[in-house]
């Protein structure tokens, strides 16, 4: 999930309260601290699949951890800095298809649908995500933003 269009640098709002007991942002059926959280703490490795990186990133924007972002992104395409718009509140994450990605490929693609509401507006973005193995970990490489609606 990239989000990179340009906006003015501000602050950013707090981020939403997830606690390790909370049900995990990604949509899995885990608690934050057991999904998601395991992997942003890195007490839980690393994502052992595209997928599961992909979902680890959308829960790393809903809790705005710019590191874990900054360290999943691959060097040649990861911006400086992270910038989370503060008036934008992740709701929910569907993944519709994937390709390779597994413990066994060297790249693979994640296409989902990420919900959010702006400005009280709710909407939808679409991206069919590149991954890669870097350092023998999965790395978001980048994405394409297929449709966006608000």
């Amino acid at each position: 999930m990239s989000r990179r269009k340009t906006r003015p640098r501000t602050s950013p709002a707090a981020a939403p309260a997830v606690t390790s007991g909370s049900p995990c942002p990604c949509g899995l059926a885990a608690e934050y601290g057991a999904c998601c959280g395991r992997f942003h703490t890195g007490t839980g490795g690393t994502a052992p699949t595209a997928e599961l990186l992909m979902r680890s990133r959308y829960s790393a924007f809903v809790v705005r951890d710019e590191a874990y972002l900054l360290r999943t992104w691959e060097p040649g395409t990861r911006p400086e800095t992270v910038d989370f718009d503060p008036g934008l509140r992740w709701k929910g994450l569907e993944i519709e298809a994937t390709t390779e990605g597994t413990p066994f490929h060297r790249t693979g693609t994640v296409t989902f649908t990420a919900r959010y509401v702006h400005g009280g507006e709710p909407g939808a973005m679409r991206e069919r995500s590149r991954f890669t193995r870097h350092e023998g970990a999965w790395v978001y490489v980048d994405g394409d933003v297929t449709e966006e609606h608000g």
